[in-house]
């Protein structure tokens, strides 16, 4: 298992526990990790970003993201890497399937829409692991139940893809 760059890059602490019952270790994992980690920047660390105009590059496309089922929210992905990973998802393909990126709050939620943020699309990464202070629903970001300032639904799947612009 392999944890996403950015969040190996953390500063708090991160620990890898599996579950013993009677003397054997539990075959699933889980991530503890202190709810106030933030990423390396000690700039990202004290202020909320704000909504800067999405750019929407050559190759550019919008993944529309179910998560529990019940909930839809949108990134603009504009990196080849990244974009080849949601094209892999959508048609049923094993690959890293997390949508691991920085809030930025604030605007009318640019391709995000319904919600007044999105996540920076430079940021992004899937990721096969990601702690659990990051995970929830879109609407956890929207009313700020979720108060971190990364994104990282578990449950996420890849329902659309569809070119930018």
């Amino acid at each position: 298992m392999r944890l996403a760059p950015r969040l190996a890059a953390m500063s708090a602490p991160i620990f890898l526990v599996a579950a013993c019952s009677g003397g054997s270790a539990s075959p699933s994992a889980s991530l503890i990790a202190s709810p106030s980690e933030t990423p390396l920047s000690s700039e990202a660390a004290t202020s909320t970003p704000v909504a800067p105009s999405q750019d929407v590059g050559d190759g550019a496309v919008v993944v529309t993201f179910r998560v529990a089922d019940a909930e839809e929210y949108r990134i603009l992905l504009t990196d080849p890497e990244d974009i080849a990973t949601a094209e892999r998802l959508l048609a049923g393909e094993e690959a890293p399937s997390i949508p691991n990126g920085m809030i930025v709050r604030g605007g009318d939620g640019g391709v995000n829409t319904g919600y007044s943020w999105h996540i920076d699309p430079e940021s992004l990464e899937f990721a096969e692991v990601t702690t659990e202070v990051c995970d929830g629903r879109p609407s956890y970001v929207e009313d700020r139940t979720l108060t971190g300032e990364w994104f990282c639904p578990w449950s996420a799947e890849v329902v659309e893809i569809e070119p930018a612009g």
